[in-house]
């Protein structure tokens, strides 16, 4: 039963190679990430296949790694990072150091619930290399987000088609799945390390020929939020250059 396996995931390291990964960022998450960490085990746990979770840090200045650490989870893997590198850093070392068939990286505030990832994985089964958690496609939906973010959102996703030629509703969901093909190579060309990061990948996805899909997810604006919108947007703005940029110099090779 679930519970057993759970007992199993916790005390007993993995023997045989993880059929799923799931890769968390962090950057002072002490107030959320052990409901985040419970949350994501009571769940994986009952889809009955080998995982593992990586907790990758990003120069956290609180207690976030002396918690995950002092859960003495056997199959919890906790990457320490000396100094503050971006959240598109974290998700890279996370991601390449994965040893699963499939990866995914959600965010630490569980905004996405974890349950969404049997939709990402049913279609992953069709055949998807790349599945995007959406809160913009059909059937998708935002609780507790104001209008402003709404607005924001909408508009910068309005710009992304004409720009970068990318006919991808929500490039900044945190909750995208890969296959570990996929993911070695996207995130070993990637150059973006901040908030940006999703854009390039995707970015990089559709210039390497992978296959990408939107699932549509619910969503929740979880309090806390380190995000400072004004300034994540101007860089929004200047990465979607540098991508351009980056692939007219042939960077992206």
């Amino acid at each position: 039963d679930t519970y057993a396996r759970y007992l199993e995931w916790r005390n007993v390291p993995l023997q045989e190679t993880p059929y799923l990964s799931i890769v968390i960022p962090a950057y002072n998450e002490a107030e959320r990430i052990i409901p985040t960490i419970g949350a994501i085990a009571s769940y994986v746990c009952g889809l009955d296949y080998p995982w593992e979770l990586l907790i990758a840090d990003d120069g956290s200045k609180d207690d976030t790694v002396v918690l995950c650490t002092s859960l003495g989870l056997a199959n919890l893997h906790v990457l320490i990072a000396e100094k503050n590198g971006g959240k598109g850093s974290a998700v890279q070392r996370g991601v390449l150091a994965a040893q699963g068939a499939r990866i995914l990286f959600a965010d630490a505030d569980n905004s996405t619930p974890i349950e969404e990832l049997s939709n990402l994985m049913r279609r992953m089964d069709e055949g998807y290399d790349v599945v995007v958690g959406s809160r913009a496609a059909g059937g998708a939906d935002e609780a507790h987000r104001s209008l402003i973010r709404r607005t924001m959102s909408n508009t910068l996703r309005a710009m992304i088609r004409p720009v970068l030629n990318m006919d991808i509703k929500d490039t900044q969901c945190g909750f995208k799945l890969f296959t570990r093909e996929a993911a070695q190579k996207l995130f070993g060309a990637q150059t973006i390390m901040g908030f940006s990061f999703d854009l390039e990948i995707l970015y990089l996805a559709h210039k390497y020929g992978y296959s990408v899909v939107e699932q549509p997810v619910n969503w929740i604006d979880a309090p806390g939020s380190k995000v400072d919108k004004m300034k994540e947007i101007r860089r929004f703005l200047k990465d979607m250059g540098t991508i351009k940029m980056n692939d007219f110099k042939g960077i992206y090779q």
